[in-house]
């Protein structure tokens, strides 16, 4: 049924420009068009006194086009889920109400139906590149269209599938160079801090197929033969289908079956551990901070007072989008740790001048509230598990603080699929659950704000490029003409060491 469903709908896709059509209602107009892109409700000649009646009386807002079929009724009828009621479910839910956070971690995550159990491949390149011996980096891109169109070529052998979704990380790209450069930071920092009195752990977030791992292990057992017997590495891994083919590395080789003893694959989501460890651990988590999920507000322009974001899923699949005046507890404390913790500027909707909001508001057809914020609240729950669970744990992080093609509003995320080998970027988040990817900025400033007011650990922020200066044997990747692939991938993707 899905197959059918799917094929349907990305071949609508794709013969337009985004898929917003597949949800939402057409435009009447080009004119109209241009105001009404990823707006709710549209103001109308109303009196100021009316206005603001409506406001005190309204707890909630629509995302509509400009004339939608009118779900307020259906909206208070739908009961209220969350992710982890959906967990269990086989199929995608229709007649409830989600806040957006939910909404998206049930997309991303759900083990029956989300993006990574049942979507996600990971691209792998083979034998490793060598970089001395091209000519300059378009040679490695070149080279790298190549592998990857073998290796899609590969699978459709074995099956077939037009909408795979298929994606890269650095290690694959650049291993096992990179894997050796958080393997040289990690045993550095132990034996500084740690040897010989506690043992190497290492925990790593989303290990996508176990490259990273098995790096660093070689690493270790090759050139610290010393540190190895004591090294633990522990993959904490949401996806089954991720964490069986973790399994399946470790045995495949007789050099990865030698670390058998040392690593352990724990199938289980962080936000669902409960386990102490009192020993000092490092915690990895490469480029996992984009796919945690956010809430979503809005704020109104007369009061500025936030609003959040809640998603009606109707009896047709279609998604509606509300917001409510009642803020829960966890958007709620998000927003008063931002207040205390950051000391310095981020971009969001109120930094516009008041007067200036409230009188582009009063326009006709104007929105009347602001373009959505995303705020990371799983982020935050994430720094209370290490503050609780890891206490004396040291974070190495990295992830893109800048993305293109998002949709409308203030930290927004990438949303996108690919169909016949091609991307297609969507400007909503509000899609078929489980078939595109919901990925979002990092704001490294902010992050770093809130980790230190969580947790009260020291912390250092470097560009990854300057990381990697510092710990990789940058020769290894660089190309004849002294163009270095490794440093110009890693240019948006700022890297975090806490401590």
């Amino acid at each position: 049924m899905d197959s059918l469903l799917l094929t349907h709908v990305f071949r609508s896709l794709l013969s337009h420009q985004t898929c917003s059509r597949l949800r939402f209602y057409p435009f009447p107009s080009k004119r109209l068009a241009a105001h009404s892109v990823i707006r709710r409700c549209y103001r109308s000649s109303q009196n100021a006194a009316q206005d603001a009646e409506d406001r005190q009386t309204s707890n909630w807002q629509q995302r509509t086009e400009v004339f939608p079929p009118d779900k307020l009724s259906e909206y208070e009828k739908a009961p209220m889920v969350t992710a982890d009621k959906l967990r269990s479910r086989k199929e995608r839910p229709k007649r409830v109400k989600m806040l957006a956070r939910d909404f998206i971690e049930d997309s991303l995550y759900n083990p029956n139906y989300g993006y990574f159990p049942k979507q996600a491949t990971i691209f792998s390149p083979g034998q490793p590149f060598d970089f001395n011996s091209m000519a300059d980096e378009p040679e490695f891109h070149r080279q790298l269209g190549g592998r990857y169109t073998a290796f899609e070529d590969d699978l459709d052998t074995k099956d077939f599938n037009e909408s795979r979704q298929l994606w890269h990380t650095p290690t694959e790209l650049f291993r096992p160079s990179y894997g050796e450069a958080i393997a040289r930071y990690l045993v550095t920092n132990y034996k500084l801090s740690h040897h010989p009195y506690h043992d190497l752990i290492i925990y790593e977030l989303g290990a996508g197929n176990g490259t990273l791992m098995l790096n660093i292990m070689d690493y270790i057992h090759d050139f610290h033969p010393d540190v190895y017997p004591r090294t633990k590495f522990k993959i904490i891994e949401i996806s089954s289908a991720l964490a069986s083919l973790q399994t399946s590395q470790l045995t495949h080789t007789a050099s990865s079956r030698g670390h058998a003893d040392h690593v352990e694959i724990i199938n289980r989501s962080i936000f669902d551990w409960d386990t102490y460890v009192p020993a000092p651990c490092f915690v990895l988590a490469l480029e996992v901070f984009d796919n945690f999920a956010h809430d979503a507000l809005r704020y109104d322009p007369f009061t500025d007072k936030p609003l959040q974001g809640t998603v009606l899923i109707d009896n047709d699949g279609n998604f509606y989008e509300f917001y409510n005046r009642e803020i829960d507890p966890v958007a709620s404390r998000f927003l008063r740790v931002r207040r205390a913790a950051c000391s310095r500027p981020f971009n969001h909707p109120l930094q516009q001048r008041q007067w200036l909001r409230r009188f582009r508001s009063s326009l006709p057809f104007a929105a009347n509230l602001t373009e959505p914020e995303y705020i990371p609240t799983r982020l935050l729950q994430f720094f209370d598990i290490l503050r609780d669970y890891f206490p004396l744990h040291q974070l190495l992080t990295s992830d893109f603080h800048s993305l293109p093609d998002t949709v409308k509003g203030y930290n927004a995320p990438v949303v996108q699929t690919r169909f016949q080998r091609r991307t297609v970027p969507v400007r909503t988040p509000y899609v078929m659950q489980g078939y595109f990817d919901i990925l979002f900025p990092t704001d490294f400033a902010m992050m770093e704000d809130l980790y230190r007011a969580v947790t009260g650990k020291l912390t250092k922020v470097t560009s990854q490029a300057e990381w990697l200066r510092r710990w990789a044997y940058t020769e290894d990747t660089e190309t004849l003409n002294g163009e270095n692939p490794m440093l110009s991938w890693s240019v948006c993707c700022p890297l975090s060491d806490y401590f």
